[in-house]
């Protein structure tokens, strides 16, 4: 049974939540600020976490952010907002997807099971696993490890996934729409943002220089595509 932690200062929102998931076998895990968050996470085996974005005491991103240099817990973010602004944000702390409220509840629990299957697999994809390598950088899917240099990278399950798919094609160039539709196993609407973001912080631990990088590269106008050496 996966244990799902909820956070939210809304109550009601929730007991709403927790219905729904009960109702998927999930058993559940209540905080409403980012400080019970963060205890429930110390205290807890969780495997996922839905956290609200707007909360006193402690808000979501910071709640994130903090649990982010701990843990690879995937995080999926609700925002009463649909602005891309707070979306970003969201990914930049290290969230793994959002929601916007008000949410369908049929859509929440299939990103749920998403984020969960990718988590227990860290990525993996349905080819044959394997160990891929451009230059220094390694990611070995049968270990579900990412190595540059010889030095360990911490990646998260979606890190992980962009990782894979893009070394294991190296010099193929990916549209960000076969990023997302490969990596989240879902149709994609309008992922430009989603896709950026991790990318952005795919750069950010295995580039030197990461506005002039030396493996994930951007073809403008094209996609992104991982250097072949």
């Amino acid at each position: 049974m996966y244990n799902i932690l909820v956070c939210d200062d809304d109550r009601d929102i929730v007991n709403a939540i927790e219905i729904y998931l009960v109702a998927e076998g999930y058993r559940v895990i209540t905080a409403f600020d980012g400080a019970e968050a963060l205890a429930a996470v110390e205290r807890e085996d969780v495997h996922l976490i839905i956290m609200d974005v707007m909360m006193p005491k402690m808000d979501g991103l910071r709640a994130t952010l903090l649990i982010r240099e701990r843990k690879n817990i995937p995080i999926l973010m609700l925002s009463a907002k649909s602005e891309d602004y707070d979306k970003v944000a969201g990914l930049g702390v290290g969230a793994d997807d959002y929601v916007t409220k008000p949410f369908n509840p049929v859509e929440l629990t299939a990103r749920v099971k998403s984020l969960l299957r990718r988590y227990t697999t860290l990525g993996g994809m349905e080819k044959k696993a394997g160990v891929f390598r451009s230059g220094g950088l390694i990611v070995d899917d049968e270990a579900k490890t990412v190595t540059l240099d010889g030095e360990p990278v911490a990646v998260t399950p979606i890190e992980f996934g962009i990782l894979r798919l893009l070394t294991a094609n190296a010099g193929k160039v990916f549209s960000i729409g076969q990023i997302y539709e490969a990596v989240w196993e879902e149709p994609s609407y309008n992922p430009e943002n989603t896709v950026a973001v991790h990318i952005r912080r795919i750069r950010e631990k295995i580039e030197i220089d990461p506005g002039n990088p030396r493996y994930l590269k951007v073809v403008w106008g094209i996609g992104y595509k991982i250097e072949k050496t």
